[in-house]
């Protein structure tokens, strides 16, 4: 029986390891980003880590656990854009602009891969990788959520209409970042994509119209009486 020497973690002999060991991580986030998971294979891995195949399995244990912790450093860094670029708006119509203005520049980074490592990972793999595919699904629904507590936050501050499906429009925005992502690895080019996030903002719902306040329609009201007076006054005829 033949034995995937990628999956299998070994046993570590000799010295320990002498490398960098974020730095290898780094690497090989990039090589994930840009191959996937199946597409990255073990040789080409440690290659671009600049390490042996027993460091890797001291520092590693296997490739499957190597994916989920290079996961876990490309996260880190995007969830600082977008967690940044959803709340700082006052409204939800503009956070979700900025969010995918900077989506737009993030896809299509000159000294990086283009696209994005989560939003296309693992869609289509073999029953023995269903972790990992549950893995990245779960990912990309907890971005997905957040865009709808955005939506609900802007429905609660009277931004967004009351009558909003708010995860109707979330996923739709999703899907939406996710097509930037085809766009981004096929191609194109960044202001591309800036034109795509102009025409998808127009699907986002008009604003309600806020009610008038109490003593702004007392005051209007005040206004419009003291008009009519004199109107009155200059239509009463003058006295012989």
């Amino acid at each position: 029986m033949a034995i995937d020497t990628a999956e299998s973690p070994r046993r570590a002999r000799g010295r320990p390891r002498s490398f960098d060991r974020s730095a290898a991580l780094g690497r090989a986030t990039q090589v994930f980003w840009e191959c996937g998971y199946e597409g990255a294979s073990f040789d080409g891995l440690i290659a671009a880590m600049g390490i042996s195949a027993s460091s890797f399995y001291n520092a590693f244990g296997s490739k499957k656990r190597l994916y989920q912790e290079a996961t876990e450093t490309y996260l880190a860094h995007v969830s600082e854009w977008f967690a940044s670029a959803l709340g700082a708006a006052s409204d939800a119509k503009t956070a979700f602009h900025q969010l995918l203005e900077v989506a737009a520049h993030e896809f299509t980074q000159d000294n990086m891969p283009t696209g994005c490592m989560i939003s296309l990972a693992c869609t289509n793999v073999p029953p023995a990788l269903a972790s990992l595919q549950d893995m990245m699904a779960g990912y990309r629904q907890a971005a997905q959520a957040a865009m709808a507590d955005r939506i609900r936050r802007g429905i609660d501050e009277g931004d967004v209409p009351r009558g909003t499906d708010v995860e109707a429009l979330a996923a739709f925005f999703s899907s939406l970042a996710r097509g930037m992502v085809v766009q981004a690895r096929d191609g194109a080019p960044r202001e591309r994509l800036l034109e795509i996030v102009e025409i998808g903002m127009r699907a986002w719902p008009a604003a309600p119209t806020r009610p008038q306040q109490p003593h702004a329609r007392q005051r209007g009201d005040e206004r419009a009486i003291e008009q009519k007076r004199s109107n009155s006054t200059r239509r009463l005829p003058r006295r012989a």
